[in-house]
């Protein structure tokens, strides 16, 4: 198989492991507000409304605004339905909170895998995190791309193809020259959709004890690892044929 000119990466769920992260990121928080409320299913629920925030602005209901605005939010939504008084919450400290999705542990293959992947190939992100919130996550977790792209710089969020697209254009690619690496089968539904290569990365643990929503819609990707430095081996050896 012809090997991608780059890679570009969905970050949340493939690269950093959001669900223990914000368990983490909002424990103290929740036992001030929410003492009964359990951090884990607390990050299930608010990732719950992810999808239709962005669905929201994909369909034109309203303009684009970036994800750390969604995750604000969001906040306060689910907050809302656990019955706290959002009036009675110090406004910095929820913009804290909903700055959570900063402050991300990468899985612990991917800081070594994406170093060997990165000395063949070039990395991006193709994300729906803005620039902002991945700059500020970089920063946290120490990992380095080669650019930051994705949702905001096309003004729309994935699943739309526009988001794929203006990815491989600021690349100066052909859409089957990329590979979109993600442990999503929709996302990557989606990306192949637009012509681009597809790596699935499996991230068993990615909501936790919860089984994947997207799980019954795997397909046969291009290329399948159960992590970035197999992924590595497996282009290398790809590569040597």
């Amino acid at each position: 198989m012809t090997l991608p000119k780059a890679l570009a990466f969905d970050v949340f769920g493939t690269v950093v492991d959001w669900h223990s992260s914000i368990a983490r990121e909002t424990r103290t928080f929740l036992s001030t507000y929410l003492p009964s409320v359990d951090p884990a299913m607390f990050a299930l629920q608010w990732r719950e409304l992810y999808p239709q925030a962005m669905g929201e602005c994909i369909s034109g209901q309203r303009g684009f605004v970036v994800l750390d605005t969604l995750h604000h939010e969001t906040l306060q939504k689910v907050l809302t339905a656990y019955g706290a008084d959002i009036s009675r919450i110090d406004p910095g400290e929820l913009w804290h909170v909903a700055h959570a999705w900063r402050r991300l542990d990468p899985w612990p293959d991917v800081v070594e895998g994406l170093a060997r992947l990165r000395r063949r190939f070039p990395v991006v992100t193709l994300s729906n995190a803005n620039v902002q919130l991945m700059i500020a996550m970089n920063r946290y977790n120490g990992l380095q791309w080669d650019a930051l792209l994705g949702a905001e710089f096309a003004q729309t969020y994935k699943p739309d193809p526009v988001a794929y697209l203006t990815t491989v254009k600021a690349l100066g690619l052909a859409p089957e020259q990329l590979c979109l690496v993600a442990c999503h089968h929709r996302d990557l539904a989606a990306a192949r959709a637009c012509g681009l290569m597809t790596a699935y990365v499996d991230r068993p643990l990615e909501y936790g004890a919860a089984p994947a929503p997207d799980a019954a819609d795997a397909q046969q990707w291009d290329w399948h690892a159960d992590s970035f430095i197999e992924l590595a081996h497996t282009l290398q050896a790809a590569a040597a044929q």
